[in-house]
């Protein structure tokens, strides 16, 4: 059985703080940092999930007024350059104008509003329209009217393109439409004390995916702020990650999950812990922790489920029954054993999970350090443990989520264009730039559609297995929404402390 009550307000076994003290390094003070939580809201409208007047002030009263990530400014690295950040139904232009120097301006022409730009462009020199041709400099400043004599109103004064203020945090552009806005450093606050190990400034971006999703943007952001969903939705992760006893805290506009990795999950009973890393891989066969299911992946597309009573049924990814006696099998686990796997996934192994928690982290995390060390040098014998090992996974408000220390992922969740039941989740891999090297070139986006698997983006490894165990979900919860009775859907008081942070952030600029 899973773990329920405990008499306390948490779950059993060792806190995060204690196993910091085990940590064979020095722990930076902001991983031993943590915050008071209050308590609301804890029930939220499902309507804010797929209304369409709901999705429209968040248009007008978020989207129009708050700091967000433009680009990265390694993907317009020259005077000229320029891109595209659309983000719900309005559209910027991202542009270098100078040496150290970044502009923005509402992607529209002065005149009959067509789009300046579709696409990223290089070594501009000025904006053309091309419908009819109107231009602007780099600045900003209108520059040509065709037949000016017939607009005898347009001058450089009033039809110049308005700049959009813009900010730079960690190598990144963000930009805010609001002109009234506060700086982009005093919105952040204290934000730099959290990556002291490695800022983003010694970072390059070696991937980005782009997948849309049939959710809400709020659905899908909030569906990797809790380690609450572990349990349920990727329980292969239940031998190694402590998932209930994860620190959640909120800082300003930054909020924190950590989740420790080398450490079994509270709900696993301790003599189960080590069981299936005798003779098994993470994709081939698994024993559930808590039911004793023993699932076998046969070949793509087809996985034996033998029950503790000896019954057999064998199933495909979909936990759709082909053979035997059993008729229902775990979705999720289905999907991760009868899904695609690459050579490299069917040969892994479980390194270091039989082993005791402080010397299976140590373990990793020294196996950690010399992956690293062509890239960081000596610098990396300074790291500890649980900057290497852990997920240690941000926000940032309103829609990106840069994980912490040595780990590379970080997330964008935008809205998919006018359509408040689709958005686009991204996801980015920000590596260290090899030390004594130039910065590599930042990667493309590589594009996903609504029904592509999130395997067919390989450079995510393993990641896209897990994304595709949230992504059975994420469908469902956009269509569940609206059967919720009363309307409302509630939240833990500390597991889901994060989305309860977002949450309250939003209504505070929606209330504005």
């Amino acid at each position: 059985m899973v773990e329920t009550l405990t008499g306390t307000n948490r779950s059993r076994g060792l806190s995060y703080q204690e196993l910091l003290k085990t940590d064979s390094k020095s722990v930076p003070a902001s991983l031993k940092k943590e915050s008071a939580l209050d308590h609301t809201p804890l029930s939220i409208d499902v309507e804010r999930y797929y209304s369409r007047e709901f999705h429209d002030l968040e248009v007008e009263k978020l989207w129009r007024r708050v700091w967000q990530l433009a680009c990265h400014e390694d993907e317009i690295p020259e005077v000229g350059d320029a891109l595209v950040y659309d983000i719900a139904s309005l559209s910027f232009v991202v542009v270098k104008t100078g040496e150290d120097e970044f502009s923005a301006y509402p992607n529209a022409c002065r005149h009959r509003g067509r789009r300046l730009l579709d696409c990223p462009k290089k070594g501009l020199t000025n904006f053309r329209c091309p419908f009819h041709g109107w231009s602007w400099k780099l600045d900003g400043t209108l520059k040509e009217v065709p037949c000016h004599w017939d607009f005898p109103n347009v001058t450089e004064e009033t039809h110049s393109l308005p700049k959009v203020k813009t900010g730079r945090w960690g190598g990144f552009v963000f930009i805010n439409p609001d002109p009234d806005a506060q700086p982009l450093k005093e919105f952040l606050g204290d934000i730099d004390e959290h990556w002291t190990t490695l800022p983003f400034e010694r970072r390059y971006k070696a991937v980005h995916v782009a997948k849309k999703l049939p959710c809400n943007w709020k659905i899908a952001q909030e569906a990797f702020m809790e380690s609450y969903h572990v349990i349920a939705t990727h329980p292969t992760l239940l031998y190694e990650m402590g998932d209930a006893n994860s620190q959640y805290d909120a800082f300003g506009v930054l909020s924190r999950a950590i989740s420790a990795q080398g450490i079994a999950s509270p709900h696993i009973e301790a003599e189960l812990a080590g069981e299936p890393f005798d003779d098994t891989t993470p994709f081939t066969v698994y024993r559930h922790p808590i039911t004793g299911d023993l699932y076998e992946r046969l070949s793509e597309g087809r996985i034996r489920l033998t029950k503790a009573d000896g019954r057999v049924g064998v199933f495909n990814a979909q936990a759709e029954p082909l053979e035997g006696e059993l008729k229902n099998a775990d979705p999720h686990i289905c999907n991760w054993f009868a899904g695609r796997l690459t050579p490299d996934m069917e040969a892994a192994s479980h390194a270091f999970g039989a082993l005791p928690v402080v010397e299976a982290r140590a373990r990793r995390a020294a196996a950690k350090r010399e992956q690293l060390r062509p890239l960081m040098g000596d610098e990396i014998d300074g790291v500890c443990d649980a900057e290497l090992v852990d997920s240690i996974y941000y926000s940032i408000f309103p829609n990106i989520s840069p994980w912490g220390c040595y780990n590379p992922i970080f997330y964008r969740f935008r809205p998919d264009g006018d359509n408040p039941e689709q958005c686009i989740h991204e996801i980015m891999f920000m590596l260290p730039v090899p030390k004594g090297q130039d910065r590599p070139k930042p990667a493309s986006i590589h594009w996903l559609g609504l029904n592509d698997d999130y395997m067919e983006a390989p450079e995510l490894g393993s990641l896209a297995k897990v994304f595709n165990q949230d992504n059975l979900n994420l469908p469902a919860v956009q269509l569940g929404l609206r059967s919720v009775p009363g309307g409302k859907i509630m939240l833990a008081e500390y597991q889901e402390a994060k989305i309860r942070h977002f949450q309250a952030t939003l209504d505070d600029w929606l209330d504005q």
